[in-house]
């Protein structure tokens, strides 16, 4: 009976082992809502490009700590009512660990409080501060703060004695926060903002608008967009004799902006990553290396170039399989706290250190002063 007991112990174990083994096998579900199409894809195009790269490439090293990545790319289309419902669905049905983007502050704003209710982790790829100012326990962000920006672009406007300015801003969640940083920083900045527009995100057309900012004689001009329009207003304030600079938001960094605006766009000045100027960095600095790798492989695998939209997608997806590898777990509570302690994580969008006050954790140090020359980008 011994004998028969010890044969029934070990078949119980070896059961126990092989279920335990089928367990440490599960796929990691992880979604991303992604403007793939519509008036954002110059951002959604590049994020879901990105993300379904680096997918293939951790799968075919054996996943995640083992765990294969399964990946849901949901395209809204910029749509925040979409972002709801993909939000919904993606935590309720498909029970991912995480959800990754939107690719617009619009729609990241609409989702934040299904995060919250959900306890999954939220890695927008949208740059609007208000997303993660205040800090909401499961919501942080790639891309750089705006604030930042602004005060980026403000610090070059000193240097360049520019104290009056016109601004225009998209009607979207990003230009609408933009649009207040600039507002707020201006005055402890000497700028004066003499005259400012906000027009519709689908806009072909923004000559009455520029030539209203003319007519007040801004010394230059700020655009705060992230959609098609922001290269129209370069085309159109070129058109009608605006000779001062222009200054774009982070939101201009996709090489695909400057070719739709053309001869234009020419010295045009915005804050960004340094993905888009990667090769002309020193050997010293610690980001060329993983800036590089993923311009290349991008670049190879699309055969188009690399955005720092794309970049954000890169960082968003990169932190959580870090997060994931460092807890030694899926658990979305181990996984949360992974990423809120992460320090000295090098990404496309700089050196991040979140801590439980900032769920960014980046600083203006993140940002380079860029300008459009001879139809690519330049460091200033």
């Amino acid at each position: 009976m011994r004998g028969r007991n010890g044969i029934i112990v070990a078949i119980v174990a070896l059961a126990l082992m092989v279920g335990a083994s089928v367990q440490a096998a599960e796929p990691i579900r992880i979604g991303a809502i992604l403007a793939v199409t519509g008036p954002a894809s110059f951002l959604g195009g590049p994020e879901s490009k990105t993300l379904t790269m680096l997918t293939e490439e951790v799968n075919a090293k054996g996943g995640i700590n083992g765990h294969k990545v399964e990946l849901y790319i949901m395209d809204s289309g910029a749509n925040p009512e979409k972002a709801v419902s993909f939000a919904k669905q993606l935590i309720e049905e498909k029970k991912v660990l995480a959800i990754l983007g939107p690719s617009t502050s619009g729609e990241t704003m609409k989702i934040k409080g299904i995060a919250e209710e959900g306890k999954t982790i939220l890695l927008s790829c949208a740059a609007a501060e208000v997303i993660v100012n205040p800090v909401a326990k499961w919501v942080f962000k790639t891309p750089q703060k705006d604030s930042d920006a602004v005060q980026a672009i403000f610090n070059q406007m000193k240097r360049m004695k520019i104290s009056k300015i016109g601004v225009l801003s998209g009607n979207t969640g990003f230009g609408k926060a933009g649009k207040g940083q600039i507002e707020k920083l201006a005055p402890e900045n000497g700028i004066t903002i003499l005259a400012s527009e906000v027009y519709d995100k689908t806009a072909t057309d923004l000559t009455a608008e520029v030539t209203k900012l003319k007519a007040d004689n801004v010394q230059a001009l700020v655009n705060w967009s992230i959609v098609p329009a922001q290269s129209i207003v370069i085309k159109n304030a070129r058109q009608i004799g605006f000779v001062g600079p222009i200054f774009q938001s982070h939101g201009f960094g996709n090489i695909k902006y400057v070719e739709a605006a053309g001869p234009a766009a020419e010295g045009v000045i915005f804050p960004a990553g340094r993905l888009l100027v990667a090769d002309q960095l020193s050997d010293s600095n610690p980001q060329k290396p993983v800036l590089l790798k993923y311009k290349n492989d991008y670049e190879k695998m699309y055969k188009e170039e690399a955005s720092t939209f794309g970049g954000h997608a890169y960082d968003a997806f990169m932190i959580l399989a870090t997060a994931i590898e460092k807890s030694g777990s899926t658990d979305k509570e181990k996984v949360r706290d992974a990423i809120e302690n992460m320090r000295g994580f090098v990404g496309t969008g700089g050196i991040f250190d979140f801590s439980a006050q900032d769920h960014n954790g980046l600083d203006i140090d993140a940002f380079e002063l860029l300008t459009v020359k001879n139809g690519k980008f330049a460091i200033y």
